[in-house]
C-alpha cells in the first residue's frame, strides 16, 4: 500500500512538471545526459526570443530548445549528437538576429545563441578577435563568428589597422554576414 501511494504522488508530480515545461519529442531526451545539458533551455521565453526573424517576415517557427554555448566544443557536442541519430534534428546558429526568411531558425530543433560565446571570452580559447602577424600573410584577424563587425574594427584599430572591406552596418555578427555570403559595397575596389 505505502509504495503504491508514493508511486501515485511521484506520477502526479511528474505530470505537473511535464505540463509546466513539456519536452518536445523531436529531440531525444538523452541529450540531457550530455555535458551541454545545463546550457540547453526549453524555457518558453527563450524559445520565443530565439525564434524571431528580422523584419518578422517568418514567424512561429519554434525550436524545441536553445543552446547557450560557452565554447565551440559545446556546439560540436550538439552537432555530433544530432548527427549520430537515425533522424537528426535541425541545428541553426543565431547571432545578432538580422538573418531573414527563416535562415537562423530550426523548427523543432535547436537554436545556438552564438552571442553567449562572448560571455565566457576570457576563459574561452576559440572566441574573440585576435590580430596577428605572419611573414607570409602579413597582418590578419582571427575572428569568432559571434563577434560584431564593430568589435573587429575596434580590435584592429589598436594595431593601427582596419579591415579592407566590411559591411556597411557594423552591428552585425561576422558569422551571420558570412553565412549570407555577405560582402560590402566597398569590395569591388579590392
Amino acid at each position: 500500500g505505502y509504495n503504491l501511494i508514493i508511486f501515485f504522488i511521484i506520477s502526479h508530480l511528474m505530470s505537473i512538471l511535464g505540463k509546466l515545461n513539456p519536452w518536445n519529442p523531436s529531440i531525444p531526451y538523452e541529450i540531457l545526459s550530455l555535458n551541454i545539458s545545463s546550457k540547453l533551455s526549453t524555457n518558453s521565453h527563450a524559445i520565443k526570443e530565439s525564434s524571431k526573424d528580422f523584419g518578422k517576415i517568418i514567424q512561429e517557427i519554434l525550436p524545441a530548445a536553445v543552446l547557450y554555448p560557452s565554447c565551440v566544443n559545446d556546439i560540436i557536442d550538439l552537432i555530433q549528437f544530432s548527427h549520430d541519430l537515425s533522424v537528426p534534428f535541425h541545428v541553426a546558429a543565431k547571432g545578432h538576429g538580422h538573418s531573414i526568411r527563416g535562415q537562423a531558425m530550426a523548427k523543432n530543433g535547436v537554436i545556438v545563441e552564438m552571442s553567449s560565446l562572448n560571455n565566457n571570452i576570457n576563459n574561452n580559447e576559440n572566441c574573440g578577435v585576435r590580430v596577428s602577424w605572419d611573414s607570409g600573410l602579413g597582418f590578419y584577424a582571427d575572428v569568432g563568428g559571434e563577434q560584431l563587425w564593430i568589435d573587429v574594427l575596434r580590435s584592429t584599430l589598436e594595431y593601427g589597422l582596419a579591415p579592407v572591406s566590411w559591411t556597411d552596418y557594423l552591428y552585425l555578427t561576422v558569422g551571420g554576414t558570412l553565412s549570407n555570403a555577405g560582402i560590402s559595397g566597398q569590395t569591388f575596389r579590392y
